[in-house]
């Protein structure tokens, strides 16, 4: 097969977006560190009214989310580090990061495409997690474009991903941006490839409504319009059964993290690390956190089949931001994705990305302030 050249997969990535340039009035850009390579990293803080978000080229991660409590005090409620080298160190558990090719585990890393067998590495027991070890899409630099949107402040991150990088097919053109408006954050991720290959992109943000540094996300609320989850064997890959959720996995109403956590101790994922399918198609509201004692939230709006809820069971004391201390279940992630190890499972919906074919998918949280 003909492998077009990235220069074209770039300029046809390019070529999908309808914005303009604009000035730098809302987007302020400073220094991030250098990483290990000697490149240096940069981070954009993009701004309106109410609130504020930072994001650098690092994995175009979304490192800090700043928004407001009833009174108008601005809190920060993402993990996250203050500078690159962070990013690059053990402490790091992909805070905030761009998450791919594919997110989540991938059984036995590796999987069959068009009669082949593709191998990957396997980083997380004998799967494949988040995408890969060395040169997954949380580990490189990606390309930056000041962005506008309808005049709302947004920052555009491009990348191009060789054939064969991290074991899978294809040369992949990948662009992520993020927009700020009035009803929130939204993450718009487009791809196209030369050759068919799985592609399951999401942001792996960890959320604390009290602040990140905050002891604990057991008190938040959470509601998601889901009726079914995957099951996942020991090592937490779908067996490729669909089941109505249990009591304990319930979110259809609204419910503490922590009302029945507990119940989940002795399981694999150690509390919540589930893959919920969710109900209706299209872009639309699927979930909603909240903490009460704040007053902040956020309404979950997407186009994805499912949701991971994730209620960082393998946070362990590390250091973030500010010197503050991220504990066991200090924060917690909801990525907006298609299901684990879709690839190898016919029954799910499919993650391979045709020639002819550009992925979009759209994430917002559109925030709120009682």
């Amino acid at each position: 097969m003909r492998t077009l050249p990235l220069a074209v997969l770039a300029a046809s990535i390019a070529a999908c977006s309808t914005m303009q340039d604009m000035t730098r009035a809302t987007v302020i850009q400073r220094p991030f560190g250098i990483d290990q390579n000697g490149q240096p990293a940069t981070l954009w803080t993009l701004r309106t009214e109410r609130v504020e978000v930072d994001v650098t080229d690092h994995g175009a991660t979304l490192v800090a989310v700043r928004i407001p409590d009833p009174a108008g005090t601005l809190l920060d409620v993402a993990l996250g580090f203050d500078d690159v080298t962070g990013y690059q160190s053990d402490r790091n558990q992909y805070f905030g990061c761009t998450t791919g090719r594919v997110c989540n585990r991938i059984g036995g890393a590796q999987f069959e495409l068009d009669g082949e067998t593709w191998r990957l590495a396997a980083n997380n027991g004998p799967n494949h997690l988040h995408g890969g070890v060395r040169r997954s899409l949380d580990k490189v630099h990606w390309q930056t474009q000041v962005l506008a949107a309808d005049l709302s402040p947004a920052v555009r991150f491009t990348y191009l991903s060789p054939d064969g990088e991290e074991g899978y097919p294809g040369n992949l053109a990948i662009a992520v941006t993020y927009r700020l408006d009035d009803q929130g954050l939204h993450i718009d991720y487009e791809a196209r490839t030369d050759r068919r290959t799985p592609v399951n992109l999401t942001n792996h943000v960890y959320w604390n409504l009290a602040g990140e540094g905050a002891e604990s996300i057991l008190d938040h609320e959470l509601q998601i319009d889901a009726d079914r989850y995957t099951v996942t064997d020991a090592g937490l890959v779908p067996t490729g059964e669909i089941v109505p959720v249990t009591p304990t996995l319930d979110f259809r109403e609204p419910m503490r993290i922590g009302h029945r956590i507990q119940e989940l101790d002795e399981d694999p994922a150690g509390g919540y690390d589930h893959n919920y399918v969710l109900n209706g198609s299209g872009y639309r509201h699927v979930a909603t956190l909240t903490l009460p004692t704040t007053g902040r939230g956020f309404e979950l709006w997407t186009d994805q089949p499912g949701l991971q809820l994730y209620s960082g069971n393998f946070l362990d004391g590390k250091t973030g931001k500010g010197g503050k201390v991220y504990a066991h279940r200090s924060g917690l992630c909801l990525e907006t994705q298609h299901f684990p190890d879709s690839v190898n499972h016919d029954n799910f919906p499919s993650i391979i990305l045709e020639p002819e074919q550009t992925y979009r998918t759209t994430t917002s949280y559109r925030f709120t302030y009682q």
